[in-house]
């Protein structure tokens, strides 16, 4: 199929209102890229960028990560765990070479933000301040090393903390992503929100481990990682679910989308946008696939627009 065919027709759409507000920036569809599983360059082989809502961009740091030693990709049932560890160039690079690349392209830009202290988090956010990117979404199931390794997101108050700290130096929007490896996904969404998010992604991967028995040992090099794809999309549905009753602030609901059902199906949960990981991993196609596979159903329904697919549900 070529890249023209993918180009979706406007006469299947004209009518219907695709556009989500979030933190006051208005994408024009809901369809996001989930971090680490884009490039613009490389997709822009297969499809029309500008036909995504935003680019969620891959982690940046405020200095180079070398991530972490191979093996470490693995594939399981219903899904892939990776412990890629967040490579990176670091931020100077980030804005010298690939932003200017991506402000070409109409969708808004959004930043993930990664880091090993709040202080890391806070230069690489002030660092952003001047450029011309719409968004920051702030990962914070990044270890912090000054706590022993747990990550900012597994505990509320390390959470709200990290969350005031970048509100302080951020001049934009911040989305902060959230980790489902905790016993109550509420406690921290309402911590986050409370101390000045303008909007929550969710769900990261899940931390999960394979063993090759023939040989005795871990799959991964690092010998556990995170679990994405279609296997952990009940987890994320229901945490959206629990957070859209929880919080007021918008919410990008991620985990095992691979068909527009699925994105239907985070919004009829609260989701205010998706995004799409794993599944353009296995089709790069997979965003714009999605989108009009979304824009079927909502014909097939009569649905007008996002709200009233989000409002069936509450």
């Amino acid at each position: 199929m070529s890249k023209q065919d993918l180009n979706l027709d406007v006469s299947k759409h004209r009518n219907l209102d695709l556009r989500v507000s979030i933190a006051g920036i208005t994408l024009e569809n809901p369809i996001t890229t989930a971090s680490g599983t884009f490039s613009a360059k490389e997709s822009g082989a297969f499809y029309d960028i500008d036909e995504l809502g935003a680019i969620i961009t891959k982690g940046v740091s405020i200095a180079p990560w070398e991530g972490n030693p191979t093996p470490r990709i693995a594939e399981t049932y219903g899904g892939m765990l990776n412990s890629v560890g967040l490579q990176n160039p670091g931020i100077d690079s980030f804005i010298k070479e690939e932003l200017p690349y991506l402000r070409t392209f109409g969708p808004r830009i959004v930043v993930n933000v990664v880091g090993k202290s709040i202080g890391e988090y806070c230069s690489a956010v002030e660092k952003l301040n001047d450029t011309e990117v719409d968004m920051l979404e702030i990962n914070i199931s990044c270890p912090n090393i000054k706590e022993g390794g747990i990550s900012f997101g597994a505990d509320e108050k390390l959470a709200a903390e990290l969350t005031r700290e970048v509100r302080k130096y951020s001049k934009k929007p911040i989305l902060m992503k959230l980790t489902p490896n905790v016993s109550d996904i509420t406690e921290i969404a309402r911590a986050v929100e409370a101390e000045g998010a303008d909007g929550i992604s969710l769900i990261n991967t899940l931390l999960g481990m394979k063993i090759d028995i023939h040989n005795k040992r871990t799959v991964l090099w690092n010998k556990t990682g995170g679990l994405s794809g279609p296997a952990i999309k009940p987890v994320a549905v229901r945490m959206v679910y629990q957070v859209r009753r929880s919080v007021c602030i918008p919410i990008i609901g991620l985990g095992g989308i691979m068909t527009g059902e699925d994105a239907v199906e985070f919004l009829m949960a609260g989701a205010d946008a998706v995004s799409i990981g794993t599944a353009a991993l296995i089709d790069p196609t997979a965003p714009v696939r999605i989108k009009s596979e979304l824009i079927g159903f909502m014909n097939r329904y009569g649905y007008q627009n996002l709200q009233q697919i989000r409002e069936s549900m509450l």
